[in-house]
């Protein structure tokens, strides 16, 4: 026997003999289920996110696929019109429309008013956080345009090597960023964002003497680096949306940071991250710190450079899916052609 269990409800279900979709058990149990198209797959509004039980749910039908391919759906979203139940066993699953406020962002979301990529998933990615060192008291005695005339020129820099490396910069914090390594399904994101910080620590050297020309200043800064679990997901007010990623990874990550101050040192990164590139790269052991926000001590490292011995070269650009997937412009074409094919189907219905 199938049985069905929904939050927020927090209620079990025992579908009948005839029920064959999650929205007719949906509506045989008095689920207040969302479903503005009446069930034609025409809207989102009645998708369900499946925590439990997803090979219990048959295959995506073409229109659900077409429907999932252009808003992003992840495996575990379903739209509940069109999900089959097979076998037995149980099915736990969120509905995610409760109110008018989400069903009129799904349609934003289906109208391409705002993007629906990452919608939210988790992901191990490597986050690379920067920091100016004193930078308040430089900016407290030079005139305003100075200030982000040095701020451009640095991040400008910045953004150049942590593209080459494929990662994005996520977040300007002042005079500071976050760049995430592995949103693209790069090859190693913990080595990726490593050698970019040894080469951003290498642009500072370059931009520091005419800083120092102009402003009688050197330009220092600290980085911190951990490969962890994150949420990856779309944050922000509907219009404004930006992805990033969220977790105990990312505030572990700028709490390395910061640690350099203590330890005196440039570049650190997590004892995960360390074991997973120790071949390929010159560190340091340092003495055990705490870390605001979290219990115990923990041990960092410094890397100096990249191991002599090791010569795999990770700038030559493996980040675009076009260049990484090639197979997957071939996909594009075909979900594209089945997209207008079905399209000119329900034109005749």
């Amino acid at each position: 026997m199938l049985k069905i269990y929904y939050l927020p409800d927090q209620k079990l279900v025992e579908p009948g003999q005839e029920i064959m979709t999650l929205l007719d058990a949906s509506l045989e149990a008095d689920i207040p289920h969302t479903h503005i198209c009446g069930g034609n797959a025409r809207c989102s509004t009645c998708r369900v996110l499946i925590t439990e039980g997803l090979e219990h749910c048959g295959s995506r039908t073409p229109a659900e696929q077409e429907l999932a391919d252009r808003l992003n759906f992840d495996p575990e979203v379903r739209l509940a019109c069109q999900t089959e139940l097979i076998g037995t066993g149980q099915i736990t699953l969120r509905r995610l429309s409760l109110d008018t406020e989400d069903i009129n962002l799904f349609f934003d979301q289906a109208t391409g008013k705002i993007s629906s990529r990452f919608v939210g998933s988790e992901k191990y990615v490597a986050i690379l956080f920067a920091d100016i060192r004193g930078f308040t008291s430089f900016s407290e005695a030079v005139l305003p345009y100075d200030v982000i005339y040095v701020l451009n020129r640095y991040f400008s820099r910045a953004e150049q090597v942590i593209s080459r490396y494929g990662g994005v910069i996520n977040t300007y914090m002042g005079d500071g960023f976050m760049a995430l390594f592995g949103l693209n399904r790069v090859e190693r994101p913990a080595e990726r964002a490593v050698r970019a910080a040894l080469d951003l620590l290498n642009e500072v050297e370059k931009l520091s003497p005419s800083l120092e020309t102009l402003y009688n200043r050197r330009l220092r800064i600290g980085i911190g680096i951990h490969y962890g679990w994150t949420v990856i997901g779309n944050v922000g007010a509907p219009t404004k949306q930006t992805t990033t990623a969220i977790g105990d990874a990312v505030n572990f990550a700028s709490r390395i940071e910061a640690a350099n101050k203590q330890l005196g040192t440039n570049l650190l990164i997590s004892e995960d991250t360390y074991h997973i590139i120790k071949d390929k790269v010159i560190a340091k052991i340092q003495p055990p710190v705490s870390i605001a926000g979290k219990t115990g001590e923990y041990t960092l490292y410094e890397v100096t450079a990249i191991d002599p011995a090791y010569s795999a070269d990770l700038t030559v650009m493996k980040s675009s899916p076009t260049e990484t997937f090639p197979r997957r412009n071939v996909l594009v074409r075909l979900r594209q052609a089945l997209s207008r094919f079905w399209k000119k189907v329900y034109q005749r219905l």
